[in-house]
């Protein structure tokens, strides 16, 4: 079979068009936060070469954006690593549930994967399957989903750098981007326990805000970790 009949077959592929379905509803938002990030990145002071590089390569929306304000402040590099590492770290959790569905593809297929995967590919993932073990279908439903989710972030972020210098910062296109994701984060709080971690976040964040270099931001997320992993125990033991 050619590779333009592979594809079509995928396409095609029930499993493939219900990854891509779910995808495209939480897509509008998406798509405003990549060009609030392609804007951010160029207002920030990189150049569009380097923006383009940082989408395509980096690929984290709120890394992105943590990092951005630290580069153009000359904050020190341990602190941006530290920040972008801490921002990331829910990734490391995301991995260690991939590992029991991809454990058994090659290496290279799960370094692609690992690339590929968002917040919301995993968040309807497991909603799809909860029981953490390969099944038949997995693999098509995941690329139906990045199918839509890759191509959306990356133009929409392209589309941000290119059109940075002719976007007024009066549009507040800034504001938009947070409702948005305020929404994708509103997606991701399915029980109480996570209620409270992103209210912990929140309120942390603005008590620590008048820090330099960001630093409220890591406040944050110590302190969110610290109360999920204390509300987990609590819940274990119960």
């Amino acid at each position: 079979m050619s590779f333009l009949n592979r594809l079509r077959a995928l396409a095609a592929d029930p499993d493939f068009r219900s990854g891509a379905r779910d995808m495209a509803s939480p897509s509008l938002g998406l798509a405003a936060w990549g060009l609030v990030t392609g804007v951010t990145m160029v207002k920030s002071g990189l150049s569009i070469p380097l923006a383009m590089g940082m989408s395509l390569l980096v690929f984290a929306g709120s890394a992105q954006l943590t990092a951005l304000p630290l580069i153009a402040s000359g904050a020190p590099l341990w602190v941006l690593l530290a920040t972008a590492f801490c921002v990331n770290l829910r990734f490391v959790i995301f991995s260690a549930q991939w590992r029991s569905y991809w454990a058994h593809l090659p290496r290279w297929r799960r370094l692609l994967s690992g690339y590929v995967s968002a917040d919301l590919n995993f968040v309807y993932f497991v909603k799809r399957y909860p029981d953490a073990v390969p099944q038949p279908g997995q693999q098509r439903y995941f690329w139906g989903g990045v199918a839509v989710n890759w191509p959306t972030w990356q133009v929409c972020s392209f589309t941000g750098i290119l059109l940075a210098d002719r976007i007024p910062t009066h549009w507040g296109i800034g504001f938009a981007g947070v409702l948005a994701l305020l929404g994708l984060s509103y997606s991701l709080l399915t029980e109480r326990v996570l209620w409270w971690v992103a209210v912990t976040a929140g309120a942390v964040s603005i008590a620590t805000y008048a820090l330099p270099l960001k630093l409220n931001i890591l406040c944050a997320i110590f302190a969110a970790g610290a109360v999920g992993w204390w509300l987990d125990t609590r819940k274990a033991k119960a």
